[in-house]
């Protein structure tokens, strides 16, 4: 699987346009810069270029005070109280109450060596089980110079996606709805690949000597999981991030694989790499779901969604990657590359153990 990066030529212009926020995303993006130890300057200089659609009131100035924000940043919240008196006020943060689950015994070592058999058999099969099939391809760029983690949608890409005889071949259709002749591999901004079988292969691969273990359970999409952290080392690594189409590197990498307790196929895998110092990405990481759907009559676990992370330093990029309207490969197979609607949270948020 690869990952690219390029520095994209909006990001002047993301610098320049103005942010407009609520309450509760500045309260967000507030906590985010108290734990992340953003310094107070950086967050003061971000916010200056911001704008409050909500006023802000005492008790939310006193509540931010609390939070350990800095001395600059605390002047223009100050400062919005006068500014916002005659906005609509926010509405009250709801409570959030955690139930405490009770803990469900791990598999015995014994069960977890035939699940990750199992696993391995199923993984390395996965791409030879797939029928020929096309689908859209919907990636959504993000982009945040300032390293808060305050995203920026930059572009919408649609891409038609071919899978025959176990190869993947993409075709950009539109950029923001606009039709365009970019090849894929020559788009700005940040791409991946190889989320049809080859991420999951060379986990497996007995060359790659991934080290597997037991970490918890885990419902995902409504189903018991059973989830194993890995890693796999340099120099059995074939994952690749490159920067500016001028520097490569194969890191080693680790992460967790989601395996469904019933029928032992992987739906999820996370991928964390473990990047150079001297490499300009500083951080790259996904998370890959997969899901049932529909092709030609027939069931199959494909991808559904992708969220591909990377930082370069301050510079951070997010693109989240949907699979959607599956059809069988052929001459008269044919797609709508309309942009859908965003997946709804639930078909991807992971929900705590049941019993």
């Amino acid at each position: 699987m690869t990952f690219r990066f390029l520095l994209a030529a909006v990001l002047s212009a993301v610098l320049a346009a103005q942010t407009r926020m609520s309450v509760d995303q500045l309260r967000s993006f507030l906590k985010s810069s108290v734990d992340l130890h953003q310094p107070d300057k950086q967050v003061a200089e971000f916010l200056k270029k911001s704008k409050l659609t909500q006023r802000l009131s005492a008790r939310e100035f006193e509540e931010f005070i609390a939070m350990g924000v800095g001395g600059k940043t605390l002047e223009i919240l100050r400062e919005w109280m006068t500014t916002t008196k005659e906005l609509p006020a926010a509405p009250a943060p709801a409570a959030v109450v955690k139930a405490v689950p009770k803990p469900i015994p791990p598999p015995s070592e014994a069960e977890q060596k035939k699940i990750l058999a199992e696993a391995t058999e199923y993984a390395l099969g996965y791409s030879k089980r797939l029928p020929d099939f096309i689908c859209l391809q919907v990636t959504r760029r993000y982009i945040d110079p300032s390293g808060l983690e305050f995203w920026r949608n930059t572009d919408t890409i649609t891409t038609r996606l071919s899978y025959f005889e176990q190869k993947e071949d993409y075709k950009v259709i539109t950029i923001n709805g606009r039709m365009t002749e970019v090849a894929y591999q020559r788009l700005d901004g940040s791409t991946s690949s190889g989320e049809f079988g080859t991420m999951m292969r060379e986990l497996f691969e007995r060359a790659t000597a991934a080290r597997f273990e037991w970490e918890r359970w885990a419902t995902l999409r409504g189903r018991r999981m059973h989830v194993f952290s890995y890693y796999v080392a340099q120099p059995n690594s074939k994952w690749t991030v490159s920067y500016n189409r001028s520097e490569v590197v194969t890191p080693g990498y680790r992460g967790t694989v989601f395996v469904d307790r019933e029928t032992s196929q992987i739906t999820r895998i996370t991928l964390e790499g473990d990047m150079p110092p001297s490499f300009p990405v500083q951080g790259a990481k996904t998370v890959l779901d997969y899901d049932y759907t529909d092709i030609s009559g027939g069931q199959f676990l494909v991808p559904l969604r992708a969220e591909v992370r990377m930082r370069a330093g301050k510079d951070l990029v997010k693109n989240e990657v949907e699979f959607r309207m599956y059809r069988k490969f052929g001459a008269d197979a044919s797609i709508k590359f309309d942009i859908p609607e965003p997946l709804p949270e639930e078909q991807t948020k992971e929900q705590p153990p049941k019993q």
